[in-house]
């Protein structure tokens, strides 16, 4: 006779193990029969679409005036140049930055790969990957945008954001090349009708593969806290708050307008967090674990909540925070 279960089962293991460089397989085990199609799936796509990676997203070269162009002295066309260039992987030195500037200059003949791009500002992921051959007597003199940032993002939609003596890019952020996920049948209490989840991610080398998946995982987290309110509250009190009420307009309060210091600001700005209400709904130990978030930053910040009457780890009411949570996520999917 079946046992008749009160709950499902919930998952007890996992496994990493290091297939190559920037390769790994998780395995993931065990779940009740349906589980585990339904977490892998999304994590595939988060893997894919959301991991943070850097790519060249602008182009000035001397003496070109559009990408259907030729480069004197060179072998490639500038449409073979941007081809190239696209396919070399860059890194951001800074960690703090979201994107630099950078100038190139070389004199033939050479061979010009991507280990010449190196410089104090990037590295480069594969410096074996080839860009230009100049011919002897010619020079290349180049300017490169590089952005850090997720997904895909056309020529098109950068255009009006560079200078006009700038080429756009089609940009390629994704460091991950591959993302695929098996799901095999294992065997928990002579029951062999329960599953796991073997994902196999490869990335590029800008990140590491374990933490493009810890990040997708964290992503997950944040998209589903939505579902942390109390949904029987909010049915009946979210009607009944006005979004003139004081509360809210102190929480929608914008952090550029909180005399933070400079080294504070920037770390939340870069962590893309632009009203009070965002911090106020954080923990503790999630604001400690904003990016280069110091002791100084984070005293800073705990002293303006306190102030604004929102103690770090305090609570706000249900209806407030649905609320604010429609609020936040209305600006930001305009």
């Amino acid at each position: 006779m079946n046992m008749i279960k009160i709950e499902p089962y919930i998952p007890t293991d996992i496994s990493i193990e290091e297939v190559s460089t920037n390769r790994i397989k998780i395995s993931v085990y065990p779940f009740e029969s349906g589980y585990a199609i339904t977490l892998a799936h999304p994590i595939r796509r988060l893997l894919l679409s959301s991991s943070v990676g850097y790519a060249p997203i602008a182009l000035r070269i001397q003496g070109v005036t559009h990408e259907f162009d030729s480069i004197r002295g060179i072998v490639e066309d500038v449409s073979h140049f941007i081809t190239n260039l696209k396919n070399i992987r860059f890194l951001i030195k800074d960690k703090e930055s979201d994107n630099v500037q950078l100038h190139y200059e070389f004199k033939g003949p050479m061979v010009l790969s991507a280990n010449e791009l190196v410089n104090d500002m990037v590295g480069i992921v594969n410096p074996e990957a080839y860009l230009a051959t100049i011919n002897e007597n010619a020079s290349l003199s180049f300017s490169l945008i590089v952005q850090k940032g997720i997904g895909y993002v056309p020529s098109e939609s950068i255009r009006g954001k560079i200078s006009e003596d700038y080429i756009p890019l089609d940009a390629y952020f994704t460091p991950v090349k591959k993302a695929v996920y098996e799901i095999e049948n294992v065997l928990v209490e002579d029951n062999p009708n329960y599953e796991k989840i073997v994902f196999d991610i490869e990335t590029d080398g800008q990140i590491e593969p374990i933490t493009a998946f810890k990040e997708a995982i964290a992503i997950m987290h944040k998209q589903m806290s939505i579902f942390g309110v109390d949904l029987s509250a909010a049915s009946n009190s979210a009607r009944n708050i006005s979004e003139d009420s004081g509360e809210l307009k102190t929480l929608m309060i914008k952090i550029d307008t909180l005399s933070l210091s400079a080294r504070c600001f920037n770390c939340l700005d870069r962590s893309g967090l632009k009203y009070v209400g965002e911090l106020v709904i954080m923990s503790e130990n999630e604001l400690k674990n904003i990016k280069n978030m110091g002791k100084k930053s984070y005293d800073e910040i705990a002293e303006k909540l306190y102030e604004l009457g929102y103690p770090v780890g305090g609570e706000i009411a249900d209806d407030i925070l649905l609320m604010l949570n429609r609020k936040l996520a209305k600006i930001k999917n305009n």
